[in-house]
Formats: structure tokens, C-alpha cells, sequence
């Protein structure tokens, strides 16, 4: 059995757990699962996820999609229209913003399922008037949309989504590296996200596990 201090020496394949048990609730987003589970409250059928980069919106997305058999669209390529009733979600939705053909697209989808009933659910990591949409009939029923928020994490929060990222990737730092890292780190999903990847390379450059003083050198 392997010690949560040791890891292999070999590169393991990157492997995101989207399952419901792998998302950890806190005071920074339980609101937003409060209400992405109880869809039948949406005004208008449709929601917008909020939130920062890596906070996790993309996780929840995928518990929707499989708790409620729903169907994940990208506007940025060319798609079919879904099914009277059908449950989407579209994911990155700034992405789409300045792009005529992706915001055409989501735009007759918004058309679509308003008209043949199913739920909408997107998400963003920006307002939807700081994304720079340009076909003004879709920015109107976006900016129409409710949204539901994910905070700015608490300590828990930052432990837990610094711990899966580890998990992710196939490592296991002690407890003491965690603890040390929550306490030094920006308090920002983004930078979890960074300093993973980054002690991940480092780790498997020298063929040691991961210690305080790598973070340390890191976040310093």
C-alpha cells in the first residue's frame, strides 16, 4: 500500500473525478447547489452558473448532466437542435462572446427551449456584460437570466478542491504540505490549479515526492 507521503515515480494520466461524492460543499457554494437542484424554480426554465476559473462550476455541471439525463451542447461547433423538452448545458459560456456564429447558435437554442419547454443551464466565469456579447437580442436574454454564484473560497473549500486536485493527478502529499499551502496560497481557485500543476512537474522532474519546501519555493 502506498503512504499518503509517497508517489510514484512514473507520470500517471490525469483523471478528473465529476462524481457527487468528489465535490465538497461549503458556505462558498452551497447556495449554487441549493439551486441547481431544484431546477423547477428557475425563472424562465434557464440559469447561469457564476463563478471564478477552477472554483468547480464545471464539476457541477457534470453532476446536472447525469442527475438530470441531460444533453451538453457547444455553440462553438455546429449542432442539432435538441429535442422538445430536452435538459442542456452549455459550458465556458464567455467563450462564445464576440463569436457571430456560436452566439447565433445559442441563440436560436435559447429560442428552442423556450418554446418546447427543458431547463437551460450555463455557466461562466464572468458577468454576462463583461464578456463582450455582441448580438444584442441574445444579450438581452442573458442578461435576463438569473445566476446562481460560487464565492470566493473559504479555508474548507481551499483545502478540499487543493486536495482533489492533488487526487486528480494521481498524488498524495502529506497533510502538513496541504495545511501549509491553504495557509500561503492566493485565496483563489486558479492558483490551486497552479501550484498543483506546477509541484506535479517539479515532483516528477527530480523523482521525489512532494515536500513543504517545493511549495515553499513555489509560492515564494
Amino acid at each position: 500500500m502506498i503512504k499518503m507521503s509517497e508517489q510514484l515515480s512514473f507520470k500517471l494520466p490525469i483523471k478528473v473525478a465529476h462524481e457527487r461524492d468528489a465535490f465538497f460543499v461549503s458556505e462558498a457554494n452551497k447556495n449554487a447547489v441549493a439551486t441547481l437542484e431544484d431546477p423547477e424554480t428557475w425563472p424562465q426554465g434557464k440559469m447561469i452558473l457564476l463563478g471564478p476559473k477552477a472554483c468547480g462550476k464545471s464539476h457541477l455541471l457534470e453532476i446536472w448532466l447525469s442527475e438530470n439525463k441531460a444533453q451538453k451542447i457547444d455553440p462553438l461547433r455546429d449542432f442539432h437542435q435538441p429535442n422538445a423538452g430536452a435538459n442542456i448545458i452549455v459550458d465556458n459560456l464567455q467563450k462564445l462572446a464576440g463569436i457571430s456564429p456560436a452566439e447565433t447558435r445559442l441563440f436560436h437554442l435559447h429560442n428552442h427551449l423556450q418554446f418546447t419547454g427543458g431547463k437551460l443551464l450555463m455557466a461562466s466565469n464572468m458577468a454576462v456584460r463583461q464578456a463582450g456579447f455582441g448580438l444584442p437580442d441574445l444579450l438581452s436574454r442573458l442578461e435576463g437570466t438569473s445566476c446562481a454564484k460560487i464565492d470566493r473560497p473559504d479555508d474548507a473549500l481551499l483545502h478540499a478542491v487543493l486536495l482533489k486536485a492533488f487526487m486528480d493527478r494521481q498524488l498524495s502529499p502529506p497533510p502538513a504540505v496541504l495545511a501549509y499551502i491553504v495557509k500561503n496560497i492566493d485565496r483563489s481557485f486558479d492558483a490551486v490549479s497552479n501550484i498543483v500543476a506546477q509541484l506535479d512537474v517539479q515532483s516528477m522532474s527530480i523523482g521525489r515526492p512532494i515536500t513543504r519546501a517545493m511549495a515553499a519555493s513555489i509560492l515564494a
